[in-house]
């Protein structure tokens, strides 16, 4: 089913998933649930739909911690930096071999739960700039100034430029020795 799929021997983390085309959509949500190399879940099934209703051939989803887990509230409370690391280097690894790819932030309101999934995000945004990425959201973004998780969205919505550097300053956990 995904010809883009990268995970442990133990599946219990997932890196990548997804499909590969000339355009593809990288989507960084908060973390893998259910979806592996033979079977999509909702959140990917949706991912696929809004890739290529908007022009996108092929879409990777990632997340900013791999660990899988149907609800981000089980995700430990101290996240594993060599696990945050390892993700954001295969994650870039695969943006480098595009040309100027594009991210869509999809992590919802979660990344609030706990303080290094904004320290992988201020990771993964400083590896985009380095490969001359750019970010969007799809849809408005939340109340709370979130983007929206793809689980919960409207095929109606369009995609908008998300000022990553501007969402990254408002996080109140800057703590930038990950970096």
């Amino acid at each position: 089913m995904f010809d883009i799929y990268q995970a442990d021997r133990e599946e219990k983390h997932r890196f990548l998933l997804g499909k590969n085309g000339k355009s593809i959509l990288f989507v960084v949500g908060l973390n893998p649930s259910t979806a592996n190399q033979e079977k999509s879940d909702v959140t990917a099934s949706k991912v696929e739909k809004v890739a290529l209703n908007n022009g996108y051939d092929g879409f990777v989803m990632s997340n900013l911690y791999p660990l899988r887990s149907t609800n981000p509230k089980n995700l430990p409370e101290t996240g594993d930096r060599t696990l945050i690391k390892q993700n954001v280097k295969i994650i870039s690894s695969l943006a480098r071999s595009r040309v100027k790819p594009v991210f869509w932030a999809a992590w919802g309101g979660g990344i609030k739960t706990r303080s290094y999934l904004q320290e992988s995000l201020l990771l993964l945004a400083h590896e985009v700039s380095t490969v001359n990425g750019s970010w969007v959201n799809y849809g408005l973004l939340r109340k709370d100034g979130h983007p929206r998780h793809p689980s919960r969205l409207s095929y109606s919505w369009t995609f908008q430029d998300f000022d990553i550097l501007s969402y990254v300053k408002n996080l109140p956990s800057q703590d930038f020795s990950i970096l």
